[in-house]
């Protein structure tokens, strides 16, 4: 298990840029913000094996960066889920490929693993993936699969990306194979007021070690959005509460030795409805154009 340090997730995609229209940063943008992260973090975490990581991976082990990264998985449906609005369900024929298709991108990450592998701290199986909503669900008895495949491939340790409720309420079949469990917290979504998110989140942290002793338990999601249409609280959405929130939580997570990763490093335009308040676009200690919001301007270096 990898020792404490500061961390953040990170997708680098700026104006114009998304995996979904398949324009990605360049080597050159890429490396002016992990320049910029290094002087704060030590860990970024990204979330599939695809051109934008090979890039990150690339440029960290070109200059040398002091920086490791944590890879993962998006893994594609494999129970169709009408439960969820924005394209849950699958037919019996998409199943049937995603199910080889998965097994792939295990192959594709365990690659990268083994290439890079003074620079890749950990490898996650997938990203909230048993959540109800999600729409790529999948069972956790096949995320426990998964698991145990990608164990025998690296010699990093292998985790899933899960919400802590839901860890909580299904979670110990993955919790045999993983090598430690990643929550992920979010107060300001559940609409809890930000005099209370501190103590949601480390409570958040207790009922994990207390329902899986012995498992070294991280964050590798928690965060505070700076922009809402809705369902948050809107008055509480701004660079203000974000930055009570993380000076209240950095500097636990530092005694405590408790890795968390912020997210995120940068708000991400492309994600969302086309609604420019939207909050899934607005939660970055930085803008899109890498202006430091309020706690990054007065907390980091």
């Amino acid at each position: 298990m990898f020792l404490y340090a500061p961390a953040i997730c990170y997708s680098g995609y700026r104006e114009k840029q998304s995996p979904i229209t398949k324009v990605y940063p360049s080597e050159d943008e890429v490396l002016e913000d992990l320049l910029l992260l290094q002087k704060n973090f030590k860990y970024i975490r990204m979330y599939d094996p695809y051109t934008h990581a090979q890039t990150v991976l690339n440029v960290i082990s070109k200059h040398k960066l002091d920086l490791k990264v944590m890879l993962g998985v998006e893994p594609r449906g494999e129970i169709s889920n009408p439960h969820c609005p924005w394209g849950g369900l699958h037919s019996d024929e998409k199943i049937k490929y995603n199910k080889v298709f998965n097994y792939q991108q295990l192959d594709q990450l365990a690659s990268l693993c083994n290439t890079y592998g003074d620079i890749v701290l950990a490898a996650s199986v997938g990203n909230e993936n048993t959540s109800s909503w999600h729409h790529n669900l999948m069972k956790p008895e096949t995320i426990a699969a998964y698991a145990k495949y990608l164990k025998g491939k690296i010699k990093q340790p292998v985790t899933f990306c899960e919400g802590t409720h839901n860890w909580l309420d299904h979670g110990d079949v993955i919790a045999k194979e993983v090598d430690f469990i990643s929550i992920h917290t979010y107060p300001v979504w559940i609409k809890v007021p930000l005099k209370d998110a501190f103590k949601l989140t480390v409570e958040d942290y207790k009922k994990t070690i207390n329902k899986y002793p012995g498992k070294p338990v991280v964050f590798t999601e928690f965060g505070w959005a700076t922009m809402s249409n809705g369902p948050m609280i809107k008055e509480e959405t701004n660079e203000e509460a974000q930055k009570t929130y993380l000076d209240q939580i950095i500097p636990w997570s530092k005694k405590n030795k408790v890795t968390m990763f912020i997210f995120e490093a940068f708000d991400e335009p492309w994600k969302g409805s086309g609604a420019q308040d939207e909050p899934e676009k607005h939660w970055g200690i930085y803008d899109v154009k890498r202006n430091p919001k309020l706690y990054a301007k007065h907390a980091l270096k």
